[in-house]
Parts: structure tokens; C-alpha cells; sequence
């Protein structure tokens, strides 16, 4: 690990996940929730959950130099959240927003044997998260601010995420830089029927790396393609249908947007990433590389990184992991290439645990496990048609 690593902040959604143990296997779903019946359950299981739980312990776990900041209620569920962070280091969670009155966000995860999961979710002190809230963001020290979930926060996305473009200003105000990443929204709720090419055309002006999944930036830009998509396939998985001309074609708009780097989650495909040509807007990161090598090697590249070969234990936050790989990587001033590896790397270490962040390594661990030829997975058959292999790296490239 670099120790002139930038310090990070990673703030956005957080809540607590309450995951009863539900050991009764029903025999259809229906007899499960009954009205009336006592279902014996074992312990609950109390875990923090949300982008600022994820991307942020991954990162501190990696040895970053890391602040959390989401915004909980002064509640027993806030003390809980509060509490849990700080079990990882005493001053990670020194920046945690605490309201008064307010209701913390959880999540009650409903998960018996042969079942599909039942979440019940209240959004809490999330939606009321606003750009007033980071008035202490100069004294963390952070060069870079990492938000996550804004379609989760009502006051984000509201007025044409008005409160979204007021934070991300202010960010940039405060000489970081900014990295955004995004949830998918319910199509039925008041965040799904929000304007988010709109949304975006104006917050990401205002954003150095942009870091959706496939699925959430489709919907954000394109529903009708989402829709037709989504009809075709038979589910809300999209990544069998991945395309390089779909995906170049959202690069494309979203860099005309004014983002420096997307980078686009494919799940178990890896990971996309498209650069500006513009050299000067690498530059205008305020001062992140030391370097003229770094700039060049991030200049107008368009690259994916398979995901590398692991026993699956479970999913949950491998999309938060892989974010926390690449900024780990950013922070160091690390070439695109080890950049790559590296995200798919961190989110290979959390598929091997089943909660979010326990399969994480220390950052140098994870880099001997890449370089002693750690296998990866087959790319995309359809980017592999537009893309050419990398014999010395194992990455693809256009």
C-alpha cells in the first residue's frame, strides 16, 4: 500500500439490515406469512448495509485511509449503525451524521429456505440527507468523495436532483474529487419515474468518475431499450444482451456529460471502463496525479476486465467491492491497467464470503494473488467480437 494513498470519504445511503435466522423451510410461500401465526425464528443478525457500509469498510479493510458518512437518526438503530462501524477502527465513523428526532433507514431481510427474500425497507434519515448536512466535508482532509445511491435519497433526486447538483458542487468547490455511483430505482416509486437523463445532464458536470452498473444506467438513459430488453430476456437481468456498440454508445453521452472516467459494472462479466480523450480533463481533477505518465496511461482508453475465478459464496456488495478496488487504485495514482485488475479483484474477494465486505484483503495481498496468475473468467462473447485480448495483462481493449 502506497502511504501517500489520497484519503477518501465515502458517503450516501446507509442502513441497518436486521436478518432474522429462519431455519423452518414452508412448503409453499404461502404458509410462511400467515396473519395470526407464530413462525419460530432463531437470532437476528444486525449488519450495516448501503454504499457507505460496502464501498467504505472494503476500502478501509484494503488499508485506505477512509471516512464514513451517511446520516442516521439518534435512535437505538443509529447507535446500532454507529456502534457496528466503529468495531472496524474508532475513527472511521467520526464523521457519521447524527439527527435528532429522526428515524434511522433499515431493513428487515426475510429469508427462509427455498424462498425468495422478502425485504421490508424504511428509507428513513436517507431521504432527508442534503447537501447542508456535509458542512464538516473540508475538515476530513479528503482529496476524494465517493456518494453512493442517490435514487435511494428523496432529497437527491427531487426538483430534477436539485439536491444532488448543490452537493456535487459544493464537493468540487472544496478542491476534491468526485466519484458517483447509482442504485436502480423502483420503475413504480417517485424515484423510477424521475428524469434522470435530465438528472444527469446536470449533476455529472460535476463528477470525475461515474461507477453505474449495466442495468441502472440502461434504465437512467434508455427505457424504452431497457424495456424492450427486459421483455426479450424474461428478467430484470440484462448482461446476457450486453453489447460493445451499447455500451461505447452510453460511454459516449455520458463523457459529452463532462465525467472524466465511467466505468460501468457487468456483474459476473467485470467490469467497463471508458476514459476522456481530453488529456486537460484529467489534469483538471484537481491535482490527483503527480505524474504525466499516470495522465496518459487514463487518457482515451476504452478497456474491460473479466472477473477472476472464485468458489461463489455469495454476491451482496460485489458491485460496492469492485468500486472500492478501482478507487483504492485511483488514490494510489495506479496505471489503468492495475486499476482494472485490482476493482475485479477486490469484488472476486467479496463473492467468496456471503455478507459484504468480510472476504475483503489487505490491499498488497490482494496484488500478489493477482500477479502469481490468479485465473480469470472468459469475457463477454459479445465484446470479445469488437475487443482484443491483452496477452500481458489478461485485459481487453478497444
Amino acid at each position: 500500500m502506497n502511504e501517500r494513498a489520497l484519503p477518501i470519504v465515502v458517503a450516501g445511503h446507509i442502513c441497518l439490515d436486521i436478518i432474522p435466522d429462519i431455519r423452518v423451510q414452508p412448503a409453499v410461500r404461502s404458509e410462511f406469512l400467515v396473519p395470526g401465526k407464530l413462525v419460530d425464528v432463531g437470532p437476528a443478525m444486525l449488519a450495516t448495509g448501503g454504499a457507505v457500509s460496502n464501498t467504505g469498510l472494503a476500502l478501509h479493510r484494503l488499508g485506505l485511509p477512509v471516512k464514513l458518512m451517511g446520516k442516521v437518526g439518534d435512535d437505538l438503530f443509529g447507535g446500532a449503525i454507529v456502534d457496528l462501524l466503529s468495531r472496524h477502527s474508532p475513527e472511521i465513523a467520526d464523521g457519521m451524521i447524527v439527527a435528532k428526532g429522526e428515524q434511522t433507514s433499515y431493513t428487515i431481510v426475510i429469508n427462509p429456505p427455498g424462498v425468495d427474500r422478502i425485504f421490508l425497507h424504511c428509507t428513513g434519515t436517507n431521504d432527508t440527507l442534503t447537501a447542508q448536512d456535509f458542512s464538516g466535508l473540508s475538515a476530513t482532509g479528503a482529496k476524494i468523495f465517493h456518494f453512493g445511491y442517490p435514487p435511494l435519497m428523496r432529497a437527491m433526486y427531487e426538483n430534477d436532483g436539485e439536491g444532488l447538483v448543490r452537493l456535487l458542487a459544493g464537493v468540487k468547490a472544496e478542491g476534491m474529487i468526485a466519484s458517483l455511483d447509482m442504485a436502480k430505482p423502483d420503475p413504480a416509486s417517485p424515484a423510477g419515474r424521475a428524469d434522470w437523463r435530465l438528472i444527469l445532464k446536470r449533476a455529472l458536470p460535476y463528477v470525475d468518475l461515474f461507477l453505474p452498473s449495466f442495468e441502472e444506467i440502461l434504465y437512467m438513459l434508455n427505457p424504452n431499450l431497457y424495456a424492450d430488453m427486459m421483455e426479450r430476456q424474461g428478467s430484470e437481468d440484462l448482461l446476457p444482451q450486453v453489447t460493445s456498440e451499447i455500451l461505447t454508445s452510453i460511454s459516449d453521452e455520458l463523457l459529452n456529460m463532462g465525467v472524466a472516467i465511467v466505468g460501468i459494472k457487468l456483474g459476473e462479466y467485470g467490469l467497463y471502463v471508458r476514459t476522456s480523450p481530453n488529456p486537460e480533463r484529467l489534469r483538471a481533477m484537481n491535482g490527483w496525479a503527480s505524474s504525466e505518465e499516470t495522465i496518459v496511461s487514463w487518457t482515451g482508453r476504452e478497456l474491460v476486465a473479466p472477473c477472476f475465478q472464485v468458489r461463489v459464496a455469495g454476491t451482496t456488495g460485489a458491485g460496492d467491492c469492485t468500486i472500492a478496488g478501482l478507487l483504492a487504485s485511483f488514490a494510489q495514482e495506479e496505471p489503468i491497467e492495475r486499476a482494472l485488475l485490482a476493482a475485479v479483484g477486490v469484488g472476486a474477494c467479496n463473492a467468496e464470503r456471503a455478507d459484504a465486505v468480510s472476504g475483503i484483503r489487505p490491499w498488497d495481498e490482494i496484488q500478489r494473488r493477482i500477479e502469481g496468475g490468479w485465473e480469470q473468467r472468459n469475457v463477454h462473447p459479445n465484446v470479445a467480437a469488437e475487443f482484443s485480448k491483452r496477452s500481458e495483462d489478461g485485459l481487453w481493449e478497444r
